[in-house]
């Protein structure tokens, strides 16, 4: 008779489990409201998840200017770019709320990146990042600086993605709008009490914005 092998049962990997639990190569870490996790320059050795809490990214030019170029909500990943070989941080990243991270150094994250559940899911992630950011270079060429705004708050209350759109929680100064879409805050604030005389924005207690589906009308309106 033939020598039959046992079949060895397959383990499955769980992405959930492994961006939940801590191990040698990764750690959950607790930082406050406007904390620095990185910061532009710093050496870039690992990868980080929002477990919850909203992270800014900002860049710093030679002659001093910031610019926001995302805000951060949980589940979102932010410092793979140590994964391409970059050296140093390209950016800064700070808290806007009290916020749980899960680190991951980039050994371990190259390691996980072999798993095919993690890789099609983190793949996933980044194609959509990259749209994103096509998206956002078109409308910083294009689009008028109200249409920008619009569209920034949008995506901020999260128009677009599964789910139920949400207040936009932190409460978002006027002058990181400002930054993200390339304008003064000025015509920020102008643009903001127009909206909310429109009824496309709300003011709730505590600072909470929510934005209304009806704000869609400026993003789409030639």
């Amino acid at each position: 008779m033939p020598h039959v092998v046992p079949s060895k049962k397959l383990i499955k990997f769980d992405t959930k489990t492994f961006l939940s639990t801590i191990n040698g190569g990764r750690k959950i870490e607790a930082f406050p409201k406007k904390q620095t996790i990185f910061a532009q320059g710093d050496s870039a050795d690992a990868v980080f998840c929002i477990k919850e809490g909203k992270v800014k990214l900002t860049v710093v030019s030679q002659l001093g200017k910031e610019a926001t170029i995302g805000i951060l909500a949980e589940g979102e990943f932010f410092g793979e770019g140590c994964l391409t070989g970059q050296p140093l941080r390209l950016c800064s990243a700070t808290t806007m709320t009290d916020c749980s991270v899960m680190k991951i150094d980039k050994k371990s994250m190259n390691e996980v990146l072999h798993q095919h559940a993690f890789s099609d899911m983190f793949v996933g992630y980044l194609l959509a990042q990259n749209i994103r950011y096509e998206e956002d270079l078109v409308d910083q060429l294009f689009n008028s600086s109200e249409k920008r705004l619009a569209r920034a708050l949008l995506l901020l209350a999260h128009f677009g993605k599964e789910g139920v759109p949400e207040p936009v929680v932190p409460k978002v100064s006027q002058e990181t709008l400002a930054e993200m879409i390339g304008t003064t805050r000025a015509r920020v604030s102008f643009f903001m009490n127009r909206f909310r005389k429109l009824g496309f924005i709300d003011y709730g207690e505590g600072g909470g914005l929510q934005v209304h589906s009806s704000l869609l009308n400026i993003v789409l309106h030639d």
